[in-house]
């Protein structure tokens, strides 16, 4: 355990991004129960309703899911981006951020990843099909391409926008 405290401290930005990205799993977790939930259980009916608004096309119900797809996508993101917030701020970077200035940060940067994650899903899945994906294994592999969109985009935004070290700390 020493050898593992020396290296931490020595290493304290790549420990922080390990520990960023396996704590996100936590996130990770809530984003698939939430998905197999709505998309076996509670949006079910919609499978076979297409959906289109802007850039969300959820119209071949056969492959995409439809609106069942999109709801499910939709809420998975959410619930999951919700969690991620206080798991990210209270273990990773031990934040005292002032949740009045840094919530609203994290609402803009949750609403970016939620679109993004309701409309990728519809493409990312049509291309796992034509590279011969059975189509039961389509909706996880396009939720695994969404979960490390979210990364690449939520770890820099999180660190040095939402809570940065040393600013909008609680008291100044």
């Amino acid at each position: 355990m020493t050898a593992l405290k020396r290296w931490i401290g020595t290493h304290p930005t790549l420990w922080e991004f390990i520990l960023f990205n396996l704590l996100s799993n936590c996130t990770t977790i809530v984003n698939f129960l939430v998905m197999w939930l709505c998309t076996g259980l509670l949006f079910t009916p919609l499978r076979t309703l297409p959906f289109r608004f802007l850039f969300f096309d959820y119209t071949d119900v056969a492959n995409d899911l439809g609106l069942c797809g999109f709801l499910s996508f939709l809420a998975a993101t959410a619930a999951a981006q919700a969690v991620n917030f206080f798991v990210q701020k209270n273990l990773v970077f031990r934040s005292n951020a002032q949740f009045r200035r840094a919530v609203p940060k994290y609402i803009l940067l949750a609403v970016v990843l939620v679109l993004l994650s309701a409309a990728l899903p519809a493409h990312s899945q049509g291309l796992f099909l034509s590279l011969g994906v059975p189509q039961p294994l389509a909706p996880t592999l396009a939720n695994l391409v969404n979960i490390a969109v979210q990364v690449i985009l939520s770890y820099p935004a999180m660190k040095f926008w939402i809570m940065p070290p040393g600013k909008d700390r609680a008291g100044t």
